[in-house]
């Protein structure tokens, strides 16, 4: 049954009916018809962040640890054009996220009113989908329209600008049950398609599964359909770094993170292999390399929601539109039903390659000296949390890498990093939408100085709501990643990639009021992350690591799969018989 009230309580009610927990965001005078909504009010919970942009990447945190779409409230102009880099970020990145921002009255929109912008103009190629409601009475139908079409699909983010006067009008809501939507993205993968990719699952010789991030936003029903698929075929399986987690690192056919820094044996894989499988990744850059060259001898199969993912970039020979969960539950039933047979002799013989590829041991370092070393910051790490309930955030760069590489997940969405934009600043805010999501569990954000320095602010957000969340900052001063490019490509010019002025990040923790610890001994290391784990509340712990570290393995900018550098000094020069080069 409609109600009459007025449009700021519409946004609250419709947040209400759409189950929204928690919502992120910073007050300003266009929205405060509906933060006065929300004081009234104790069903939803406000978090007061310290930025707009904070704001969006909790929420993404929120979205991505949970499966839910994530909310974040903020005001006009300078409120919109702050949210923009997080709403890039979700975009590229698939993340549910309703956006609501205040807009100047209807009547003042294009007068250059103070704190207007076109906020519906600047954010149009970075949402999914964007509105200005200008009539109080539609408010209920674009903000229930507006959780469909996030989750929808692939997900992503969407925006609703409304403004003040339309917040202060009154109109009838209506509740979601009632409301049509024209958006309805295909689901079902075309049979015939999915017959053929069983004919080909049968016949390959050298498989690889490649799945992404679609997997996990497909939900749990898809990550398991996944690992029933390798269990009855047998296939090695790899991953993007957003995919993480859809396939446990402990599993037998596991071959780690594939791409730029991926690892040997999945780099090695993926240009050797006689069948591409990709379900729910996008063929990204850092996944391709040069493009002529990727997996070259392959036949390809595409799953993905998104029909403009599907030979975007790599041509396909099989495509399939809908939904991972779908078709592989599909897949399964056809491969089933007909009592179909991998070619368990030529499997055999590919993992024997495999193995033999998994021997080198492209991740080997040894710790010696005084000084750590980020590698084994991040296996102690591994070692002394993987047995708590944890999330893993990290901010970009070097130690984002470390971490994929080092750091298991068993499951998914437990893992929340930015992949397709590559946004530092994004950990921090990220590990406190999760830490809210999670409140019994660890929540650790994995970070670089440069990096977390970009939102450190938020220390203040983790302390205002005593949010247990861990700050592990590997220190090496320096932008490491722009560092390690600058040492490679760039004739080792170091141009402006460190600080001469980084904070005392004891002292910083203190004056948030948070725990602050500092490590620079390996001896002392296990020590210190054990009282990091133990604190009650937030902690900052300052992890001084060598400055001059690269991140290995690496497939230089360019060049194919089989053409990586690797750390091990032992095989400097040599050429393995696959071609690769090993530095």
């Amino acid at each position: 049954m409609s109600k009459p009230m007025t449009g700021a309580r519409m946004v609250v009610q419709a947040l209400k009916d759409q189950g929204v927990e928690v919502v992120f965001g910073y007050p300003g005078g266009a929205v405060l018809p509906i933060y006065d909504e929300i004081f009234q009010q104790n069903e939803i919970r406000h978090i007061l962040v310290r930025h707009e942009q904070a704001a969006i990447h909790a929420a993404e945190g929120y979205a991505r640890s949970t499966g839910k779409v994530g909310v974040a409230l903020v005001t006009s102009g300078p409120g919109a054009t702050n949210a923009v880099t997080g709403l890039t970020d979700a975009l590229m990145d698939s993340i549910p996220l309703v956006v609501l921002t205040g807009q100047v009255p209807t009547f003042m929109i294009g007068t250059d009113a103070f704190q207007e912008a076109d906020t519906v103009g600047i954010t149009r190629p970075c949402t999914k989908h964007n509105w200005l409601v200008k009539e109080t009475d539609r408010l209920p139908q674009v903000l229930h329209e507006a959780f469909h079409v996030a989750s929808s699909g692939r997900p992503g983010p969407v925006l609703v600008d409304i403004p003040k006067d339309v917040q202060f009008a009154s109109g009838q809501y209506s509740p979601k049950q009632k409301m049509k939507t024209h958006y309805a993205p295909q689901v079902k993968g075309d049979i015939g398609t999915i017959t053929a990719l069983a004919d080909a699952i049968a016949k390959a010789k050298k498989p690889v599964i490649y799945s992404g991030g679609g997997v996990i936003n497909s939900g749990p029903a898809a990550s398991q359909l996944l690992r029933e698929l390798v269990a009855e075929t047998n296939f090695p399986i790899t991953s993007t770094l957003m995919g993480l987690g859809a396939y446990p690192a402990s599993g037998d056919n596991w071959l780690g993170m594939l791409g730029m820094h991926g690892l040997y044996e999945a780099n090695l894989a993926m240009h050797g292999c006689d069948l591409l499988i990709n379900v729910g990744a996008r063929f990204d850059d850092r996944i391709t390399g040069r493009i002529q060259d990727f997996s070259p001898h392959s036949k390809k199969a595409h799953i993905d929601i998104d029909p403009s993912s599907i030979n975007k970039v790599i041509h396909v020979d099989m495509a399939i539109i809908g939904d991972v969960a779908h078709v592989l539950e599909d897949l399964l039933r056809v491969w089933k039903a007909q009592g179909r047979k991998t070619n368990a002799e030529a499997i055999a013989k590919w993992w024997k390659q495999i193995d033999e590829w998994r021997a080198v041991d492209c991740l080997a370092f040894e710790q010696k000296g005084a000084t750590i070393r980020p590698q084994h910051a991040m296996a102690r790490l591994e070692a002394l949390t993987k047995d708590h309930d944890r999330y893993i955030c990290t901010e970009v760069g070097q130690h984002q890498m470390w971490a994929a590489q080092y750091l298991g997940f068993e499951d998914p969405n437990r893992w929340m990093t930015s992949g397709g934009l590559g946004t530092m600043g994004y950990g921090h805010p990220a590990s406190i939408g999760v830490q809210l999501a999670h409140p019994e569990a660890l929540v650790i954000n994995v970070a670089g100085e440069a990096s977390w320095l970009m939102n450190m602010q938020e220390m203040g957000t983790a302390v205002q709501y005593n949010l247990p969340v861990k700050q592990f900052i590997l220190n090496n001063e320096r932008l490491g990643m722009v560092r390690q490019w600058q040492e490679l490509l760039h004739g080792e010019r170091y141009s402006q990639s460190w600080s001469e002025a980084l904070p005392d990040f004891v002292k910083l923790a203190e004056a948030f009021g948070a725990k602050g610890i500092q490590c620079q001994d390996p001896k002392d290391l296990d020590d210190a992350i054990m009282e990091m784990i133990r604190h009650d509340g937030p902690v900052l712990f300052d992890c001084l690591v060598e400055k001059h570290e690269n991140c290995f393995p690496m497939i230089p900018s360019g060049e194919p799969h089989n053409k990586m550098l690797l750390a091990n000094a032992e095989t400097q020069g040599q050429i393995t018989g696959t071609g690769a080069v090993l530095v």
